[in-house]
């Protein structure tokens, strides 16, 4: 392990889409400032023992076991870094580890944690910087992760076409997102109170990937091999109020551009007395639904399996027919 000093890095990339003519999203859906104070707060909010969050990791990172190659130099961007720290234990043969988050409160908890954890012979050094502006070489890691962090970027395919660039040839790249059922129950809750209360509809839940879309994401950003799936979670709460102080906790509280900067008390009140009244369990907890979609690509290389050209089959369909086809009842 390695004590390296936190670098704070500016606009200042290498991966950047401006070096590769692709432009940067000019439409703002999330306040990537107000983020990074959420990330902040989270940083002194986390509970290391929550099971969403670790749980996640945890699956994110057991991919790795699933493939043979080593991965001796990689990137962990923003989101979970310290349960994906946590969670690596060696595996992927990673041996140099990049930790980078745009909060530098967060980046210095997993600095800190870094001399509890069990020696795995990882070097393991710090960043402070942001997905949308990725300060890495490009060609420069074998492995990028990114955990519960890049749901939150404005220009998702361009967040990830400058993971990939990052990645060496036949260079890994895995990630996790929160998919559009996330918080469903909270949707619903929250639109009925507003109708309710204030005669209309306000965004309170900020707008979320959907599974159709990740495999698409993929291909655009230029991943080969593409693989999604996905797995919902059902955290049980006691309150409406005990949800919302999770969320804060792992740094997933509203950051939308055209927030509502003030919810009104008795909206509050009525969202959290729906959302019991219509999602209640017998013992009286409410149920928050988290639906995780996992992504997996890798950069080009010439070893990779490529589809064949399209009209080289040297075997129709119709003969595989009349060949199989009587052999069935």
């Amino acid at each position: 392990m390695n004590g390296n000093p936190i670098r704070s890095v500016v606009r200042r990339s290498f991966c950047t889409a401006e070096s590769n003519n692709i432009q940067s999203s000019r439409v703002h859906i999330f306040d990537r400032h107000l983020k990074r104070k959420q990330h902040d707060r989270a940083a002194w909010l986390m509970n290391r023992k929550d099971s969403l969050v670790n749980t996640v990791a945890e699956n994110l990172v057991d991919r790795l076991e699933d493939v043979k190659k080593t991965f001796p130099s990689a990137l962990c961007l923003g989101g979970s870094l310290d349960a994906i720290r946590r969670s690596v234990r060696g595996r992927g043969g990673i041996e140099k580890l990049i930790m980078m988050d745009s909060s530098e409160d967060m980046v210095k908890l997993c600095k800190d944690a870094e001399k509890d954890l069990f020696s795995d012979n990882i070097e393991t050094s710090f960043m402070v910087g942001d997905e949308e502006f990725l300060p890495i070489k490009e060609s420069s890691v074998d492995l990028v992760i990114s955990c519960l962090g890049l749901h939150w970027t404005n220009d998702l395919p361009g967040a990830m076409i400058q993971s990939r660039l990052a990645l060496k040839p036949d260079g890994l790249f895995l990630a996790a997102i929160f998919g559009g059922e996330t918080l469903k129950e909270l949707r619903i809750a929250c639109t009925i109170a507003h109708m309710e209360r204030e005669g209309g509809v306000t965004p309170r839940v900020s707008p979320l990937a959907h599974v159709r879309d990740a495999g698409n994401l993929l291909t655009r950003a230029g991943f080969t091999l593409p693989g999604v799936d996905v797995d919902e979670y059902q955290v049980r709460y006691n309150s409406a109020l005990e949800l919302i102080e999770h969320l804060r906790a792992m740094g997933e509280t509203n950051a939308l551009v055209n927030r509502i900067k003030l919810l009104k008390r008795d909206t509050a009140l009525a969202t959290a007395a729906i959302y019991e009244s219509m999602f209640a369990a017998e013992d009286g907890t409410i149920p928050a639904t988290f639906q995780v979609i996992y992504m997996t690509g890798w950069r080009e290389h010439e070893s990779q399996q490529k589809a064949k050209r399209r009209g080289s089959a040297t075997v129709s369909f119709k003969d595989i027919q009349k060949e199989f086809g009587g052999q069935t009842s």
